[in-house]
């Protein structure tokens, strides 16, 4: 215990505080039971250090592949801890320790007076767990980093959240505002490129060649981890990757797809939807469709724009960057279909049609609460939006 105890502190002494994620003000930690699930490489391990750096309470930090829990219990951890005064109890990668579920419901019975924050893999389902955590953990799921957040961490420039409502009522006095401060156009093919995860330092190279050992870690570790995949399904799922990677946004002919990668229908089915929950894809229905595990995916795309260019090693088509970007920042916070005409409904309220600046009115003529975005342009009229404005969403 005395050895964790000062691994925690340095940890948390070293860690930067200097910028907080969005969720960082979200979570209540007077919460008895607290989870923070996302996908490896978007910050969850830095939040949960951040946290215990601004608390008042006796914390410790513990990341659950360390070798202490060769030989104790997460049980007896807590319990341990909760004696000499604990009060807060951070547990990192939750998904790495075997029978988790059932010893974190018994932290949470037993022990009343201790608070616990954990994350796991976005793969975690904690509701399927051996143990009914669901009506116990308060939940938080935490994403890559937003345009907005982009920009304050790598630029320094600070702004403001913006809601959906908020950009489709008053988005031009708002994004004349705004880019009276900066110049977002500026920054847009950079966060593209290599914005999205909290680690580029200036070489695109070493970037991406660290994004692609996130990825096997996910598909290798943590997919594994919590799925128990075989491992010559594994392969298969990389070669699914690249094959999407060059060929989004994709209207999957499943059959074609099985065939191409070598595995059968309900299992190509059962692999698009856990890259989905990986955040490695993002896959979308049309509106109102029933949707059960085996239901085919009506649209695909990569889950952010640096996996493109990731994965693919290529320039991406500019078309799939923008319905990405855009993607990608609506599905935090809202739902996300395919409506009869236009690119995305969202929330059964708004349909946008997404593209370049000269995209016409065509595809929405007649429909309402329809808008044109705009790549290429800092500023909108009448219902076209540009299309940096919805990074401001988170």
């Amino acid at each position: 215990m005395e050895k964790l105890l000062i691994k925690s502190r340095r940890k948390i002494q070293a860690v930067s505080d200097k910028f907080h994620r969005y969720l960082f003000k979200q979570i209540n930690i007077n919460s008895q039971l607290v989870s923070v699930l996302g996908a490896r490489g978007v910050g969850k391990t830095t939040l949960l250090l951040q946290l215990a750096k601004q608390s008042d309470k006796e914390v410790l930090y513990v990341a659950l592949d360390d070798l202490f829990f060769t030989e104790n219990t997460l049980y007896s951890l807590a319990e341990n801890f909760s004696q000499i005064g604990g009060e807060l109890l951070l547990l990192d990668e939750v998904h790495k320790y075997p029978n988790w579920s059932r010893e974190l419901k018994l932290i949470f019975d037993d022990l009343p007076n201790l608070k616990v924050i954990f994350t796991s893999s976005s793969v975690l389902d904690i509701y399927k767990g051996e143990s009914d955590l669901s009506r116990r953990a308060l939940n938080y799921h935490l994403k890559e980093l937003s345009f907005r957040e982009y920009l304050e961490l790598y630029h320094q420039i600070k702004l403001p959240i913006i809601s959906l409502d908020d950009i489709t009522s008053n988005h031009t006095s708002l994004s004349d505002d705004l880019s009276g401060r900066f110049k977002p156009l500026k920054y847009l093919s950079s966060y593209y490129e290599s914005g999205i995860y909290p680690y580029f330092k200036n070489d695109k190279y070493e970037y991406y060649q660290q994004l692609n050992n996130t990825i096997n870690l996910i598909l290798d570790v943590d997919l594994q981890s919590i799925e128990n995949i075989e491992y010559s399904n594994i392969a298969k799922f990389k070669r699914l990757l690249y094959v999407l990677a060059t060929n989004v946004p994709y209207t999957p002919n499943i059959s074609k797809l099985a065939d191409k990668i070598s595995i059968n229908r309900n299992a190509l089915v059962q692999a698009l939807n856990l890259l989905h929950k990986a955040e490695l894809l993002h896959i979308v229905y049309k509106q109102n469709k029933s949707i059960s595990t085996l239901t085919k995916p009506d649209k695909i795309w990569l889950h952010n724009t640096n996996l493109a260019y990731a994965i693919s090693g290529e320039s991406p088509n500019v078309g799939n960057l923008r319905e990405t970007f855009f993607l990608q920042h609506t599905s935090v916070t809202h739902k996300v279909t395919l409506p009869l005409k236009g690119d995305f409904y969202i929330d059964n309220k708004y349909t946008f049609e997404v593209g370049g600046k000269n995209k016409t009115q065509h595809q929405i003529q007649n429909l309402d609460h329809a808008f044109i975005v705009k790549d290429n342009i800092e500023s909108g009229t009448m219902n076209t939006i540009p299309l940096w404005l919805f990074g401001l969403l988170y």
